[in-house]
């Protein structure tokens, strides 16, 4: 056997084994997200009319903002008796969409026109208006982040709560996958922002400084709860707005005649 014959041999082998060790290599760490479900507290009734699209609870009080020209509006209501305080209604020339409250100023998006209300969160009157481009879904207000807008693709953007500009924005991922039709929006005292996935039962978790899902809720359960009557008419899950000062809140849809006040844990 010649010099360079057994050379040859030499490095055939070296690499079957640098093969053999790669492919026994472990695999990667189990990056799959959490899958959650939720666990109904008590009911409430829900206007079935209520073509829902922003819910939030503050200073105790529950406002709703509703949607479709010709019937978009926002009621104020006690949070222990359901009873409506305020309401104000939008021009039929506007779809109503997503709703917060950001300090002295509530916030109430509008669909594809173009235009954001701004208001005073006491009387609902209208202070200004605001135009942005492309549509407008969900809308929250974060202590950390600013006002979190939705459009309905797998982008979140971040905007300054006073003048409504873009500061930023992240694209929301679950393994990597982008998760499109992100709907109303909820920004919790977590710092979490909960999304409704549009046309699903399913509620994202996300962490607003990477976009990262931490968490799917399946809020199929809530759908199942109601009588045939119940879900006759009704549209799709739509509606989270956490309860201060605990870890519950309250869920309900486009027309439908319940509201459930939830938690969010394990899935069985």
């Amino acid at each position: 056997m010649s010099a360079s014959f057994r050379i040859l041999l030499g490095l055939v082998a070296s690499t079957a084994l640098l093969v053999g060790c790669t492919s026994s290599t472990p695999a990667a760490t189990d990056t799959s997200v959490p899958d959650l479900s939720v666990s109904v507290v008590r009911t409430l009734p829900h206007d079935r009319t209520a073509f829902t699209q922003g819910l939030e609870v503050s200073d105790g009080q529950l406002y709703e903002s509703t949607g479709r020209n010709g019937s978009s509006y926002i009621t104020v209501s006690d949070l222990d008796t359901g009873a409506e305080l305020r309401r104000v209604d939008l021009s039929a020339d506007y779809f109503g969409e997503g709703f917060t409250v950001a300090g002295d100023t509530a916030w109430q998006i509008t669909w594809q026109d173009g235009v954001a209300f701004a208001r005073d969160p006491q009387t609902l009157v209208e202070l200004r208006r605001v135009e942005y481009d492309g549509e407008g879904w969900g809308l929250c207000e974060s202590t950390d982040a600013g006002l979190v807008m939705s459009d309905g693709s797998s982008t979140l953007a971040f905007r300054d709560p006073v003048t409504f500009e873009v500061t930023s924005t992240v694209e929301v991922t679950s393994n990597g996958q982008p998760v499109a039709n992100l709907n109303e929006l909820e920004c919790a005292e977590d710092g979490s922002v909960y999304a409704n996935v549009w046309r699903t039962y399913d509620i994202a978790r996300i962490d607003p400084k990477t976009g990262d899902v931490t968490a799917m809720i399946d809020a199929r359960p809530l759908w199942d709860a109601m009588t045939n009557d119940e879900r006759a008419g009704a549209d799709v899950l739509n509606g989270i707005a956490q309860i201060p000062g605990t870890d519950r809140f309250l869920v309900t849809g486009k027309l439908w005649p319940t509201m459930y006040e939830v938690e969010f844990t394990a899935s069985q």
